[in-house]
């Protein structure tokens, strides 16, 4: 079947679905393959459970005229969603980076939906999956779509750019993660300015921190671009008032204060901002959008539990972000410090490194008690009494102290699920 007729039947659906148990009445079901699922297996079931159509790539499975044979379900769910972004005509920002993205893409959620209808990607469905589902949640009433583009390897942000086609782009950062799959710092920054790559090559909008020398540099000399600064009065000024805990900055005459802690947090911040302000929305509707914004999902979030007072951040960690995490918490006036670190994932070699790098941190900094947990921060070297190590979640539950009248910040790799630490607090 032709895309453009497969885009037909789409229209006429409720939604588009990957798993059967989710489906929607009247949805399309894309029978997705993976390493331990077969998808076609369950498309029968899709069509039992409510399904309108299921898209199918075995001959097998093709029973009725609501069963749709194509090649490969995936590139046509990826080719689908392409489809219906040119059918919208919609404006795209995509953004990218190493740490931030998600929040960054909630706070321009925020603030430009004060002005306009947006669709952003739920979550971080940011994959080869997760971007052409975003693409396919919009509709006619959709103004301005937010894509949120993740990658661990090399040509993964140039090909969901294929798939998405932006107008506009913003790359929060470049920091070290996913070093396993890039190979290294210069990796990552390779990897992430594909979206500059396509954004220039197609003469399209950039946003960028132009306080980052990084994305200053590698923007030399492109004329569509908008960047913010403290200092550089060539760009969009917007200053840091504070962050004990929640950030506070000032635009033009205007200050906000914002529900997201962390001086890391203020790029974020003034992001959305410019961008939001690039889109004609006026700087009162932007101080409602941020303020209004509560950080969820183990990222940022202050939670008091009985007479402590948690940071919870344990969405997902890596050394850049290790590294902002403890400096600011290190910077707060509150007394009794505690922290629980986790394993940081995917940083191949370079692992060990970045595990005692970061151990000799918390020693360096002088909490008055650290907790690490998982098989990486257990080897590593602390030659400090308020140093607990301990080899699995399981030792380091067994093993913890509940605390009293203490401010805790815990923060790992998504896979740690550190979170549970509240159950036992």
């Amino acid at each position: 079947m032709e895309i453009a007729e497969l885009h037909k039947l789409f229209l006429q659906s409720n939604k588009v679905s990957t798993d059967t148990r989710k489906i929607e009445k009247d949805s399309i079901f894309f029978a997705l393959k993976g390493d331990n699922f077969n998808g076609n297996t369950f498309a029968a079931q899709a069509l039992e459970n409510g399904a309108k159509y299921v898209v199918i790539d075995q001959v097998a499975f093709h029973t009725n005229n609501q069963t749709i044979l194509v090649k490969n379900t995936l590139k046509t769910l990826q080719e689908l969603a392409t489809y219906h972004r040119n059918y919208l005509k919609v404006k795209i920002i995509a953004l990218t980076g190493s740490n931030g993205k998600t929040t960054t893409k909630e706070l321009i959620n925020a603030t430009l939906s004060q002005k306009y209808k947006t669709v952003a990607t739920i979550g971080n469905l940011n994959n080869h999956i997760g971007v052409p589902l975003t693409l396919l949640s919009m509709s006619t009433n959709t103004e301005i779509g937010i894509v949120e583009m993740g990658a661990n390897h090399l040509h993964e942000i140039e090909f969901l750019c294929k798939i998405t086609q932006p107008d506009y782009g913003y790359i929060t950062n470049f920091g070290k993660a996913h070093l396993e799959g890039f190979g290294s710092t210069e990796g990552v920054i390779q990897g992430k300015t594909e979206l500059y790559h396509y954004l220039i090559a197609n003469n399209k909008h950039i946003f960028f921190n132009a306080d980052d020398s990084v994305q200053a540099n590698k923007l030399n000399g492109y004329i569509k671009k908008s960047g913010f600064s403290q200092s550089n009065k060539e760009y969009y000024n917007i200053s840091l008032i504070e962050a004990n805990p929640f950030v506070t900055y000032k635009i033009e005459d205007t200050t906000i204060t914002s529900n997201l802690i962390g001086a890391y947090n203020f790029t974020n911040l003034s992001a959305a901002s410019t961008i939001a302000k690039y889109f004609n929305i006026s700087l009162e509707s932007i101080k409602t959008g941020i303020e209004n914004y509560t950080p969820k999902n183990n990222r940022s979030q202050i939670i008091t539990i009985k007479n402590n007072k948690v940071i919870l951040d344990a969405y997902n960690a890596n050394p850049t972000s290790m590294l902002a995490a403890l400096t600011n918490f290190s910077n707060l006036k509150d007394n009794n410090k505690a922290v629980i670190l986790g394993d940081m994932f995917e940083l191949g070699n370079e692992s060990k490194k970045e595990h005692q790098n970061i151990a000799q941190l918390v020693i360096d900094l002088d909490f008055d008690i650290v907790y690490l947990v998982g098989e990486n921060f257990y080897k590593t070297e602390t030659p400090s009494n308020k140093v607990k190590k301990y080899k699995s979640f399981e030792d380091f539950k067994n093993s913890f102290t509940k605390p009293k009248n203490t401010t805790l910040l815990i923060k790992g790799s998504r896979g740690m699920a550190l979170e549970r630490t509240l159950d036992f607090m």
